[in-house]
């Protein structure tokens, strides 16, 4: 099979990527590398160093494919909060341009990697998905819209799409740079270089970390489920919560309080659609794997 990986160079994107070339299939990775690293891309790919804004220079590359995984984006909700336009261009107008391009080359499927910022702060816990969403974020907004245009080229054109709304993604090749690095990230970097850990606000904001291999399986699965192709939107999350506090303490070392960001405040994952459509459910241990990434970070 030919699958196309948009962020194939990032850190999901590349995780999928060498889980469908493990199988053996073809893949086309297409990454302008303004968050992905030539690190990550998998010898055994196809790399495409290409703008998803670019849709001329894109819709090629998709002659040809199965099914698209589309990952590409600028994430970060505070990335977002600072540079609305430059985030609204890519992740709204570029996933048009991916949707279309799969459209012309008459791709079976799409699974577009959604967010769980659409949900912005609820009252009630666990997050579901028949929730009214409340984006707090440019960023949330336009991954919520995002969803809204998969259903939509479902319906009008008959292009198969599922959206899967992430929780908190970490794992190996999670970026650790600049001033939006995923939490865990930022913690085991600081760790290692002997910094305290910068926790904003008072760190007892929770949220629902999901592994990246956990994620990897959920979108092997909605690209092949006969279940899904509707635009069904889903949940993939670990189905448990952990503070920014709690974090910093499995981690171990000195912390400090900083600032808070414009964030919702708790995050819990309700993944029974997932498992009833997909058979799909979190299996990764969460402080097992804590410590795999501070043994592989180094830190004792």
């Amino acid at each position: 099979m030919k699958y196309i990986v948009t962020g194939g160079a990032g850190f999901i994107g590349s995780h999928i990527v060498d889980a469908l070339i493990e199988r053996g299939d073809e893949v086309h990775i297409i990454d302008d590398l303004s968050g992905g690293v030539k690190e990550n891309v998998n010898p055994k790919a196809v790399f495409h160093e290409v703008d998803i804004r670019k849709a001329d220079q894109i819709e090629k590359i998709f002659e040809g494919a199965n099914g698209v995984f589309h990952l590409a984006a600028l994430p970060r909700v505070q990335y977002s909060i600072e540079h609305p336009i430059e985030t609204n261009d890519v992740n709204i107008s570029g996933t048009v341009n991916v949707i279309e391009a799969a459209r012309k080359a008459k791709v079976k499927r799409i699974v577009y990697s959604a967010s769980s910022a659409a949900y912005g702060d609820q009252s009630v816990m666990p997050l579901i998905e028949t929730m009214l969403p409340m984006p707090k974020s440019p960023y949330g907004i336009q991954k919520y819209i995002g969803e809204h245009f998969m259903r939509n080229w479902s319906d009008i054109y008959g292009i198969e799409t599922v959206s899967l709304r992430y929780f908190n993604v970490y794992g190996s090749r999670q970026s650790s740079e600049g001033a939006y690095a995923l939490v865990i990230a930022r913690f085991l970097k600081q760790r290692k270089e002997g910094q305290k850990m910068t926790i904003t606000g008072d760190g007892l904001q929770t949220r629902d970390f999901t592994h990246v291999r956990d994620v990897v399986r959920a979108n092997l699965l909605a690209m092949e489920s006969k279940n899904v192709g509707k635009g069904e939107v889903m949940n993939i999350g670990g189905g448990k919560n952990y503070s920014v506090l709690d974090i910093a303490k499995m981690i171990g070392g000195d912390y400090e309080f900083v600032e808070a960001r414009i964030e919702p405040r708790n995050t819990l994952a309700d993944t029974t659609r997932a498992k009833e459509l997909l058979g799909w459910e979190a299996k990764e241990d969460f402080e097992k794997a804590i410590e795999e990434l501070k043994k592989e970070a180094g830190i004792q």
